[in-house]
């Protein structure tokens, strides 16, 4: 017999239908089987008591490095899927700079074999844009496609010849795969670790400008008309970025962007005392850009925001600031610190599910993020109200490392259901 599950009285909010609304959904087997009004000759008795919750979407994830395969001792696929799993996000894309880089079949099936395994979340990967991510020579597109991947990208490695970009962009639009870019000029950018600014100055470290990210930006959306490729900016931190984003949108370009969750709530001034676990890349900005950021997700503009996720162990951050590892272990914060965009008025419940669901669902193209009846039954069932601190005892990720340490936050996931199986209850969930 299929397996069958009804989620019970909670506020269904599910942005990609235009639905909120107090009512109960439906699953058989791995599919939503309805919303409101259960099927015919729908019977079960397993039903979780969803009132004063919201039921909404799993999450889609479109940045976490799970550091599996090269990076064992800083997470698995294992570890950081049941994290996700903690947090509701049932979708996680997976940059190409793995070891071995994801630049063949082999690297896309063993990555989908060892999520398949664990069975927490569904894992999609990013190919690389060129082969070993060395911004020369172009990787094989239509053979990385056929083996699943739902675009390209160099990750944080540069292209640096322009010609080499506009034939991976022509590349790239022949075989329909969007190229996830990050806006960062290598020249601009090489060898500094913060904004360039005056906390940079303070502190004697070398400093990314402002330019770094708008004059890669400007590049590719050059590059982006003149090829007619779908390109996403990942990751953006000014205000002026988002505003040629927009820009370009009204000209009709195909572009969308996302932005991480830490971005939106820090600054600059969070790396004073050379405080190494808000060492990021790209670097934390102004409070003016933060806020830039934050109009750029209430707007749209901003479709998607994830986690950046990056575990490190305990080593990788206790260097000179310098040599300490970039990057948050993020999964276990992303949807409290969504949610604290509502407390804050800069988003409304259903605008803030969205960026983390039908926004990121677009953007991979892989229909997911909606309870539409005949989808895939991944949902998230969460209180927005309840309070918790993070501390090492309450972080699921294998990384602590992270500056929201001993933060109140406000919002926890209390079940998971990947594939209409529940593969993460907080609570407990009830038999009747």
């Amino acid at each position: 017999m299929r397996r069958t599950l009804q989620i019970s009285g909670g506020r269904v909010i599910d942005p990609a239908n235009r639905l909120d609304s107090i009512t109960d959904v439906f699953v058989v087997g791995s599919k939503i089987a309805g919303v409101g009004m259960p099927p015919e000759g729908f019977k079960t008795r397993h039903v979780i008591d969803a009132r004063g919750k919201v039921v909404c979407p799993g999450f889609v994830d479109l940045a976490a490095r799970l550091r599996e395969p090269g990076l064992e001792h800083k997470g698995t696929i294992a570890s950081e899927t049941y994290a996700a799993a903690t947090a509701g996000i049932t979708t996680l894309c997976v940059p190409p700079d793995t070891n071995p880089v994801i630049d063949a079949p082999p690297e896309v099936a063993l990555i989908r074999r060892l999520a398949k395994r664990t069975g927490h979340a569904w894992v999609v990967s990013l190919g690389a844009l060129t082969r070993g991510l060395d911004g020369e020579l172009l990787s094989d597109m239509g053979i990385l496609k056929d083996a699943g991947v739902v675009g390209v990208s160099n990750a944080l490695r540069p292209v640096k010849s322009t010609m080499v970009m506009r034939r991976a962009m022509e590349y790239a639009a022949t075989f329909k795969l969007p190229i996830h870019a990050y806006a960062l000029e290598p020249w601009l950018s090489e060898r500094g670790s913060v904004h360039e600014g005056v906390v940079s100055t303070r502190l004697g470290l070398p400093g990314i400008p402002e330019a770094a990210e708008t004059t890669e930006i400007a590049r590719l959306l050059t590059l982006a008309e003149h090829t007619g490729c779908r390109v996403h900016f990942c990751r953006l931190t000014t205000r002026r970025g988002v505003r040629m984003i927009a820009r370009a949108k009204a000209d009709g370009l195909r572009v969308s962007a996302d932005v991480a969750a830490h971005q939106l709530h820090l600054t600059e001034t969070d790396v004073d005392g050379f405080n190494a676990y808000a060492h990021v890349l790209p670097p934390l900005r102004t409070t003016h850009d933060r806020d830039g950021l934050r109009e750029g997700v209430a707007d749209g503009t901003i479709s998607s925001i994830c986690s950046d996720h990056q575990p490190h162990e305990a080593d990788a951050k206790l260097r000179p600031f310098m040599q300490t590892e970039p990057g948050i272990s993020g999964l276990d914060t992303l949807l409290p610190l969504t949610l604290s965009l509502v407390d804050a008025g800069v988003l409304n419940m259903s605008q803030a599910i969205s960026r983390l669901t039908a926004g990121p669902a677009q953007v991979m193209g892989t229909g997911v993020g909606t309870l539409e009846a005949g989808a895939v039954a991944d949902i998230a069932v969460f209180d927005p109200d309840m309070a918790w601190r993070l501390t090492p005892e309450t972080i699921a990720s294998r990384g602590l490392n992270t500056p929201f340490m001993g933060w109140e936050l406000r919002g926890r996931v209390c079940h998971t259901i990947h594939e209409g199986r529940v593969v993460f209850s907080r609570l407990g969930w009830e038999t009747e």
